[in-house]
């Protein structure tokens, strides 16, 4: 799917920041195409956008209205409805990464329909896709994996793409989350794919290319993760990866939602995410190690990065704090 740009950002009635992180991901990646945002009373998130109504909006050319907060469950506020109706009469796609469907919405997907707008609801994908054939495509390719969820795979492929842009490389990002699709303008959320249908529909997402071509793809989960272990293995084996960037959160004592399970260990999870990237690209390796040290004490970043490459015999970079071009010297021909 693919969305009209400039976006207007719906913040709802977002209790807090970190409810709009979706909105504030895009924003961060893709301040270009944010003209301004749209909250309802008793917001207490911003993005530092102008603040704009509808109307406004429009005149200043805004096409689509991204949903970018979410609430507990993934649900469609109620309280958001009459809001999304009166934007698509104005002329406004609207746009939600959320569990639930903005056409199940029955003001909303009358709307839609009496005014022929498109709502997209980019968690879910529109099309079919073939199982995968495994089969070696041309062009390169590079796939953040992590230690856990939510440690910066995505974070670190925007960053790499920037940087390899910005040194004159050829490199697109292909987005694998919803977040990721409103930031890039099209993808597939690789989440909502039925199983036997993740790696194809990861070869789809990244077809044959130039051969000095890389794409930079979205990760998703950790092999480690008893709960999403399966999209991880099916990004894995569709990617067939050149290069992957290993990413970690070091303050964490177990994954993210479970705490029965520890964290591997670096060297265990690159071995891992190695063997099961060699199914499908023999030659895949480790580049490098990106890690969000947000939580360190700023004294001990260095320390544990050098810490880090002397375990490895690895680059390992903060995305933030250091940038990544450490990482993009140690890619492969």
């Amino acid at each position: 799917m693919a969305l009209r740009t400039p976006y207007l950002m719906f913040l709802g009635d977002a209790p807090d920041q970190l409810a709009a992180k979706t909105a504030s991901g895009v924003v961060h990646w893709r301040p270009d195409i944010c003209i301004g945002q749209i909250k309802l009373e008793n917001c207490s998130a911003d993005l530092g956008l102008p603040d704009m109504g509808l109307e406004e909006a429009a005149e200043a050319g805004a096409k689509t209205v991204i949903v970018g907060v979410a609430n507990r469950g993934g649900l469609i506020s109620q309280a958001w409805a009459e809001t999304l109706v009166k934007a698509i009469e104005l002329g406004f796609d609207v746009a939600s990464g959320l569990h639930a469907k903005l056409v199940d919405v029955p003001e909303i997907g009358a709307a839609a329909e009496k005014h022929g707008r498109t709502l997209m609801d980019v968690r879910h994908p529109v099309r079919s896709f073939d199982v995968a054939s495994g089969k070696k495509r041309t062009g390169k390719r590079l796939l953040p994996v992590g230690t856990d969820c939510s440690v910066g795979k995505m974070y670190t492929a925007l960053a790499i793409e920037r940087e390899m842009q910005a040194r004159g490389l050829n490199a697109s990002f292909r987005a694998t989350g919803q977040t990721g699709i409103f930031i890039a303008g099209d993808g597939v959320s690789v989440d909502a794919v039925v199983a036997d249908f993740i790696s194809g529909a990861t070869e789809w997402l990244t077809p044959e290319n130039d051969a000095d071509h890389w794409d930079v793809i979205e990760g998703q989960g950790s092999l480690f993760h008893a709960s999403y272990a399966g999209v991880s293995m099916g990004l894995l084996h569709g990617a067939q990866a050149d290069a992957l960037v290993l990413c970690h959160e070091p303050t964490r004592t177990h994954m993210r939602g479970l705490p029965d399970y520890p964290l591997p260990g670096l060297a265990q999870c690159l071995a891992a995410n190695e063997q099961a990237a060699r199914l499908t690209n023999p030659a895949a390796a480790c580049i490098g190690v990106a890690v969000n040290t947000k939580d360190l004490p700023p004294g001990e970043v260095s320390d544990y990065l050098k810490g880090v490459e002397d375990e490895l015999g690895l680059p390992a970079v903060d995305p933030v704090a250091t940038g990544v071009g450490k990482l993009v010297d140690n890619l492969p021909a």
